[in-house]
């Protein structure tokens, strides 16, 4: 029976190795690697119900439940994962693995490279949104999967299932795209730089050999992640939460923390930076950058899609300006043009790009129609 709150409980990650050379679209080749990943609920008999679950730029493979009874920081999606909730795994065998490039077990810039003994470091190769689907194929095959019943996941997660949907057709049945785009605009990519420049110009980077030095670029990786906060905020939460309330309740004429919205700020930037590596953070937001289906074939979105076979959902935020509701569109349209079976949502929501890691009934109820419908 699922507990009060439903959630699955107690999870373990799990880990397995790749010993085969991995080469990657920038070039250079990963000779092995290791997945780290959790799985929720029972794979049936011909395993046919598993849905992967595809994470954005800072997920991981812990989308639900928690480490121990102690734990207070559940996965990162429990709201949507679990017996009785959206994706519900009275009925589903839900997958979550952190991409490779990532720091939170699987290869990495923190892990040791064979060759060296040391970590990778500056010296861990670009990846890309095709690299990741890549890899997680091989999880699937290790694990006897042929078809997902649905691959899932929201911003940069959501860039993994249209690559899936178009490298991988017959391997998905169904690809649940959420406040997602079909490539970043010059915008974004402005956002992504400043970012990168934050850490990269910090004195403690090294080049991205800080591991040797004993030391993290924790000024440049707070910066970015207070920045790249901001893009995933409205206008409206901002001010709905913080306004322009003062801490004090009066100007202190100078430049310490003054105003509500910056102690959040800098509460949220010093907290991601003691917990996230600032390497992985220049890969996934290269991998941001990078990714897009027309790129390589030199055609239009609706020929980028031609292969996919896949039935969707494509769910936008009214407030989401990072991942605007005219980027889902595009998607939609070029879907459309291709005969593909799919259900738009946009979402009226004040979370801006936010709102699809939070609690709302009707995107919820949304997510929960469009599985429940899927035969298995």
């Amino acid at each position: 029976m699922p507990s009060p709150n439903n959630s699955v409980g107690i999870v373990t990650p799990q880990h397995v190795r790749f010993d085969a050379p991995l080469p990657l679209r920038g070039g250079a080749t990963l000779n092995g690697f290791e997945l780290v990943y959790e799985s929720y609920g029972t794979l049936n008999a011909d395993k046919s119900n598993a849905i992967l679950i595809c994470h954005a730029l800072s997920g991981t493979h812990h989308v639900a439940g928690v480490y121990s009874e102690q734990d207070k920081k559940p996965g990162w999606w429990d709201n949507m994962v679990g017996p009785g909730k959206p994706i519900d795994t009275e009925r589903f065998f839900v997958l979550g693995v952190n991409n490779i490039g990532g720091c939170h077990g699987s290869t990495g810039p923190k892990s040791l490279n064979p060759q060296t003994g040391q970590p990778y470091g500056a010296s861990f190769p670009v990846v890309t949104v095709d690299d990741w689907v890549q890899t997680q194929l091989m999880l699937a095959d290790y694990l006897g999967i042929e078809r997902f019943a649905a691959v899932v996941g929201g911003s940069l997660g959501g860039m993994q299932e249209l690559q899936w949907s178009i490298t991988h057709p017959r391997r998905v049945a169904n690809a649940l795209v959420i406040a997602a785009a079909p490539k970043l605009t010059a915008q974004n990519i402005a956002f992504n730089d400043v970012a990168r420049q934050a850490i990269l110009t910090d004195p403690d980077f090294h080049g991205g050999d800080y591991y040797q030095h004993g030391v993290v670029p924790r000024r440049g990786l707070r910066l970015a992640r207070m920045l790249g906060h901001i893009t995933y905020l409205s206008d409206d939460a901002m001010g709905s939460k913080f306004g322009r309330i003062l801490r004090s309740g009066a100007f202190g004429f100078g430049f310490d923390v003054e105003f509500e919205i910056e102690s959040y700020l800098r509460y949220q930037g010093d907290k991601f930076a003691e917990s996230f590596d600032a390497n992985t953070y220049l890969l996934m937001t290269k991998a941001l950058d990078y990714f897009d289906p027309t790129h390589h074939h030199q055609c239009s979105l609706s020929e980028a899609l031609k292969p996919a076979t896949a039935d969707f959902l494509v769910v936008s935020f009214t407030t989401d300006w990072r991942f605007a509701p005219e980027r889902s569109r595009e998607i939609v349209k070029a879907l459309l043009d291709n005969n593909r079976q799919l259900s738009y949502a946009e979402i009226t929501s004040s979370h801006g790009h936010d709102a699809f890691l939070m609690v709302d009934e009707y995107y919820h109820g949304v997510v929960r129609a469009y599985l429940e419908r899927i035969p298995l």
